[in-house]
């Protein structure tokens, strides 16, 4: 028996950077002798183990032969005669196929070493184009490494192209979809991770919403990178540098969705793209069984994100009604991650990337100014049910709109 690091605990030890997961494999041993050694079984498909005390992964080598569709469509083969070698060969890229073994030595039959210094991502095998989630981690890959320079083998990028084409991507499970797409979420430049599938085609598969987006104009004047998909990517790469929460990412990404269907003769103007919006997401949402956080917080900042950007200019009642509906009054953190996504839209444009943006301060304002309200004393006065909810409201506007007065009357 011989075991051996493997996978991405190798890869980011020699990329130098911290190291959460350790995945091991095992050579020449059988499952009887894992169990003996008091190792706990958990593989369905194939033989994989927790180890009795670490509770890391252990799978015994094993080879793949493609029997089916899509990702889960494989026959997986275990023995004690399985080399290292050929467990390596099934995996997805050179970077990710790199063992050390007990005593530290690197075993790199694929030259993964080499594609770390050129910070390449490129395949092991032909048999790379038998697993459309592939696309999707290869993608994930570019966007969590982009900040290392890592770009995608040209070789590579012409198999994902013909996985696109050849319909693979129809065969993923929408959990496995929205699984990766929440990881890229997380990576430091997730703009990226859309830019890759665009470019393979897999967009217009997979998030045909965002994919309309490109071509669709907006106006110069407020838009001067004009292409809406293009001001997604900006917007979502803006809420990278603003947050690391993926709820938030998510909501930058799908606020503008409406624009995609605007009709063409209405161009570049978008009215009522907002609700549009709102829709898109409710159905994205639907068929990637995406968490309600993550739709919840969307459709708010889809719905309300123009209101934001005009805070300064609206009416006490509307800037209220908006904070009534955003939850502001029983949730303060649902509305500093809305304001954290207007920011984002507003700044994910060419050369408004440093611009202020007071209305977050200001939204904030009003929320501070209307919760100084005495709900007590008016349940006191007699009011319950609809009437005390519409006293509330009245006070909460008239609480705005002093603030309004006041500041107005600070800076003249």
């Amino acid at each position: 028996m011989k075991i051996y690091l493997v996978g991405g605990a190798v890869r980011d030890h020699l990329l130098k950077l911290p190291v959460k997961d350790r995945d091991w494999v095992v050579v020449g041993a059988s499952p009887e002798e894992m169990l003996a050694q008091h190792f706990v079984a958990v593989g369905r498909d194939f033989p994989v183990f927790l180890h009795p005390k670490t509770k890391e992964e252990y799978a015994l080598a094993r080879t793949e032969r493609k029997s089916g569709k899509g990702y889960t469509g494989f026959e997986c083969f275990s023995s004690a005669e399985v080399s290292l070698e050929e467990d390596l060969l099934r995996r997805d890229l050179s970077i990710n196929a790199i063992a050390q073994d007990e005593q530290g030595n690197i075993i790199d039959p694929y030259h993964g070493q080499q594609d770390l210094q050129t910070r390449t991502l490129r395949h092991v095998s032909p048999a790379f184009r038998e697993d459309p989630l592939r696309i999707l981690r290869v993608s994930r890959f570019a966007a969590r490494f982009s900040h290392l320079g890592f770009h995608i083998a040209d070789e590579t990028m012409v198999l994902m192209k013909q996985m696109t084409t050849d319909d693979e991507l129809q065969y993923l499970s929408a959990e496995r979809v929205w699984s990766e797409t929440q990881r890229a979420l997380c990576t430091k430049n997730p703009a990226r991770f859309f830019e890759v599938l665009r470019s393979c085609g897999a967009l217009e598969k997979l998030f045909p919403e965002i994919d309309c987006l490109f071509g669709v104009p907006q106006p110069e004047a407020h838009h001067p990178e004009i292409d809406t998909g293009l001001h997604t990517l900006m917007s979502l790469t803006q809420a990278a540098q603003l947050s690391n929460c993926p709820i938030i990412r998510f909501a930058v990404l799908t606020h503008d969705l409406g624009k995609g269907n605007t009709p063409p003769q209405d161009w570049p103007q978008h009215i009522g793209h907002e609700e549009r919006s709102v829709a898109l997401i409710e159905t994205l949402a639907q068929r990637l069984r995406v968490p309600k956080n993550y739709s919840k917080l969307a459709k708010q900042v889809a719905r309300y994100h123009t209101h934001c950007h005009r805070a300064l200019s609206l009416k006490p009642a509307t800037l209220v009604k908006t904070l009534e509906n955003l939850n502001a009054y029983r949730q303060r953190e649902n509305l500093d991650k809305f304001l954290i996504a207007c920011e984002a839209d507003a700044r994910g444009r060419r050369g408004f990337e440093e611009r202020p943006y007071p209305q977050a301060q200001y939204f904030v304002d009003a929320l501070t100014a209307s919760n100084q309200i005495d709900t007590q004393a008016l349940i006191n006065a007699g009011y319950s049910g609809k009437k005390l909810g519409d006293a509330i409201h009245q006070q909460r506007v008239g609480a705005v709109k002093n603030m309004r007065d006041n500041n107005h009357d600070a800076t003249e």
